[in-house]
Formats: structure tokens, C-alpha cells, sequence
């Protein structure tokens, strides 16, 4: 399938851009959107004549601007066929390696990994797995095989739904061993090898990688501008799932991972209206949807809107990254199909594990033991780069995990291999790009300690500045863990 913009389009995007000279202007304009994934690669640009009509430009000021665009890396010209966006060598490595892991870190270990956005345990998870441990006996003279899960947190994971305005009944939550393993259950079970899905770019790698593995071939859906303030491009959405035509659409509407952003009802219902006319299922990613830090209602699930759209959950980001339990809020229809394809990746999750998230889940509000320190974990992190890096960019978002931050200039992959000297462990843009690109952006969690955000960010500051960095010296590496 040829992914193709239009004029109106791409006017759109590029918005208001220098014109003095207006070629160069809308050459910069152009890569800042390719470079971002706004502009996926290979897709095909609208001709010069259609982009001379609607930006009202002379068709040299375009041709120029186009020919530039090639001279540079941003496009291929392929005769007879148009022009397409792509990315200069150096940056397409940096699609394809990020940087080796640190390695086990130890509580004394000056090295900091920020590749998971997952932090320590609270209390709580203590007390919950004292008081599991209790109930486990009384399952004892059984097999211990759930495949649809236990029936006493599948009973909680379908009255937190309901409570939030999605009436749900046991029978339709089945357990897994995390969240990917559902995304992954629900991949095999819906989709075939050669089988569309449309998803977000940036969006969660390990989710991407999860819907390869079956074969399917992935659309990106690229965000609208990251700083701005409606995070989904709409429009654009629209425009994929017309030409794309997908069997499903992966999204993460609660504090998209990595930028953060919140899709609201209006959107949600909007969006749903057009996945029915696509004929598209949503796979709805909720694993953040808890992690607000603000005191403000929260949207209706998706689902609420889509009454075909699969949910998925987790215990990870919610408690501890150490409780593999996720879960699928299934349409009923689908839930034998669910169990089926479960029943081929494993035969249940850890009974102990799930009583122990079945203890947490007694509280409706599980995420609030942590919601003060994640959040001055954030406003550290904020004001430690507000300080140190005065010109990078980026949103405070009012949930989540990570910050999704931008250089002005620089490879954020070179800048990311530059700091593990330093012993610490960022990920890079790229990482979080269906297709490439973003290799000015890079992810950063606040869920360390204060006093390590801050070092993080003096350490960053330090190696930005540093030669390599100047010189444009391009280091390879291997892909990292990412959470």
C-alpha cells in the first residue's frame, strides 16, 4: 500500500515557515515534519503543482524546496513517481540501534537506567503480598491452572470499569501474564499474517514489536505536534484509516506513552465514529490510565464509546513493575476466541501474583499511595531541565510516567550512546518510531528518586555540550529493554 498526503495536507502541517528565502523555509518546515514522524517515511509528497496552488508559492519556490529536501536525505525522487519522504543515512541507523543495557544495577550503583518507565514498590504491595500469602493455602489442593484468570480479580478489574462508567461483567475480563502478553493474545486472535493495524507513532516499542510478531504489517498514525495541546491528529487518523483501511488500530488514550497526552470524550467519541465506519477494532492500551496527578475527573473509558474495542490493563504501572498481571476487557463475544488464543501462549498467569493484585484492587483508587511522589518526582525532573537545559522542549503532562523531551539541534541516539559513558541509560526518539525518525526527541521517566532526576539531567547537560555532539561523531548500538 502507497502511503500518499495530500496538498491541503501538507499545508496543514507546514503551517506558517520562514520566507526569506521561501524555498529553504518550507525545505526546514518539511524535514521538521519528516524528522518528527508527522510525515511518515515513504510516504508519497503531493506534486509541485498541487503544493504551488494551495501555498501560494511560484512553482520554483517548491521545486527548489523539494530538490533541497533529496539534497539533504529527506526524500527520495523516483522518476516517474513523485517525490517521498525518508531520512539521511546516519539518522536511519538510528532507526534501527539504540544502545546497549547497563546491566543488574545494585542499590549502591551510581549508574542510573531510565529505560523503564517503572519505579520502586510502596509499602502497600508489602502488606498485599503478606496478605495473599495467607489466602494461597486455600487454593493449594487445586491444579492451580486460571486460564481465564481468578475469579476474585476478575470480579475487581470488572467493578473498577464499571465504576468509571463501563458497566462489565466478570466473565468478560480474562487475566495474563502483563500487559504485552494481552496485546499479544488479542494480535493472534484477531489479526493474520498481511493483516493492517494502524498505530501511533511515537507509541510503546515493546506494544509495536508485540503486533509484528504475528505478521501483520503496521500503518503509523503519526501524533500531532508533541508540544502542542491536542496530541492526536485527528485529520490525519482519519486519513490513515481511509487509505489504510486496517483490521485493527492500537492506541493509548490515557497519558499516551511516551508524550502523555489525555484524549478527552470529545475526541474519543470521535474517533470511535470513525473506526465504525472503517470497520477498524480498537486495542485499547489503558496501563497508565490510573497514573493521573491531577484532581480532576477522568475521561470515560474508550470503550464506552466503541462497544466493540478490546481493553487492555496492567498491574505494572499501576503498583510495581514486579507484578507481570495484566488483563483483556473483552465484547463477550469474544472472549472464548481470547481464551483459545491465550490457551497457545501460556496456560494461566501465577495464582500467587494475582491474588496479590486482587489484594491491591480492594482500594479503588490503587495509584494514590504513589500519586505525591510520582508527582514531585515530575516537578524535579521539570525544574532540574528548566535550569540545565533552558532550550529543550517539552509539555508537563498531568499524568503518566515519562516527559517527552526535544532538543534544538543534536542525535538524540548519539547523545543517549554519549551518556551511558556517564553510566546512565536514556532511550532515544527512534526507538519510539513505527518508522524511524524523532531523533531529536528522547523519553524521559520521572520514576527515580528526585535526587537522581536531577543527576540525570546535570549529566545530559554535560555530554550535550560535549564534543562528540559538536562534531556529529556517530556511535552504533543495540537495541535497549524498554518499559
Amino acid at each position: 500500500m502507497e502511503r500518499t498526503i495530500t496538498a491541503e495536507r501538507l499545508v496543514t502541517l507546514v503551517g506558517s515557515f520562514h520566507r526569506s528565502p521561501a524555498y529553504r523555509g518550507l525545505c526546514q518546515a518539511l524535514q521538521a515534519l519528516i524528522g518528527d514522524g508527522r510525515i511518515t517515511l515513504g510516504t508519497r509528497l503531493p506534486s509541485e503543482r498541487a503544493v504551488t496552488a494551495v501555498l501560494d508559492v511560484s512553482r520554483t519556490t517548491v521545486t527548489r524546496a523539494y530538490a533541497e529536501l533529496v539534497a539533504s536525505g529527506f526524500a527520495v525522487a523516483k522518476q516517474g513517481s513523485g517525490t517521498y519522504a525518508a531520512v539521511p543515512e546516519e539518522r536511519r541507523r538510528a532507526h534501527d540501534h539504540a544502545l546497549h543495557g547497563l546491566g543488574p544495577i545494585g542499590p549502591d550503583d551510581p549508574r542510573i537506567d531510565l529505560s523503564c518507565a517503572a519505579g520502586s514498590a510502596s509499602a502497600d504491595i508489602a502488606e498485599a503480598y503478606a496478605r495473599a500469602l495467607t489466602l494461597l493455602p486455600a487454593y493449594l489442593s487445586t491444579d492451580g491452572y486460571l486460564p481465564s484468570g481468578l475469579p476474585v480479580l476478575q470480579e475487581r478489574v470488572a467493578a473498577s470499569y464499571t465504576r468509571r462508567g463501563l458497566p462489565t461483567d466478570a466473565d468478560q475480563i480474562i487475566v495474563t501474564s502483563g500487559a504485552l502478553a494481552a496485546i499479544a493474545v488479542v494480535a493472534r486472535a484477531l489479526s493474520r499474517p498481511g493483516d493492517r493495524i494502524t498505530v501511533e507513532t511515537p507509541g510503546y516499542p515493546n506494544a509495536i514489536e508485540a503486533l509484528r510478531l504475528g505478521g501483520a504489517r503496521l500503518v503509523a498514525s503519526p501524533m500531532a505536534d508533541p508540544l502542542g495541546e491536542q496530541g492526536w491528529d485527528v485529520d490525519g487518523i482519519e486519513a490513515t484509516l481511509r487509505q489504510a483501511s486496517p483490521r485493527l488500530a492500537y492506541l493509548i488514550p490515557d497519558y499516551q506513552n511516551p508524550t502523555g497526552f489525555l484524549m478527552d470524550d470529545a475526541m474519543r467519541e470521535h474517533l470511535a465514529g470513525l473506526l465504525r465506519a472503517t470497520r477498524t477494532v480498537a486495542i485499547v492500551d489503558e496501563t497508565l490510565q490510573s497514573t493521573s496527578l491531577v484532581d480532576a475527573p477522568m475521561p470515560k473509558p474508550f470503550a464506552a464509546h466503541a462497544e466493540d474495542a478490546i481493553t487492555v490493563g496492567s498491574a505494572s504501572k499501576l503498583c510495581w513493575g514486579g507484578l507481570r498481571v495484566g488483563w483483556i476487557r473483552a465484547p463477550r463475544d469474544l472472549v472464548a476466541r481470547f481464551v483459545a488464543a491465550r490457551a497457545k501462549i501460556d496456560l494461566g498467569s501465577s495464582l500467587f501474583d494475582q491474588l496479590v493484585v486482587s489484594e491491591v484492587l480492594r482500594s479503588e483508587d490503587p495509584f494514590a499511595v504513589r500519586r505525591e511522589r510520582v508527582r514531585a518526582q515530575r516537578d524535579a525532573l521539570v525544574g532540574a531541565l528548566r535550569e540545565h537545559l533552558p532550550s529543550w522542549r517539552f509539555r508537563v503532562p498531568d499524568g503518566g510516567l515519562t516527559l517527552w523531551v526535544q532538543m534544538p539541534h543534536g542525535s538524540a541516539t548519539r547523545l543517549a550512546t554519549d551518556v551511558e559513558r556517564a553510566g546512565l541509560h536514556v532511550v532515544p526518539g527512534p526507538v519510539f518510531g513505527v518508522e524511524g525518525g524523532l531523533d531529536t526527541w528522547m523519553r524521559l521517566p520521572y520514576t527515580k528518586p528526585q535526587e537522581q532526576l536531577v543527576a540525570v539531567v546535570e549529566r545530559l547537560a554535560s555530554a550535550w555540550s560535549g564534543p562528540s555532539q559538536r562534531s556529529g561523531v556517530h556511535h552504533e548500538a543495540a537495541r535497549p529493554l524498554i518499559a
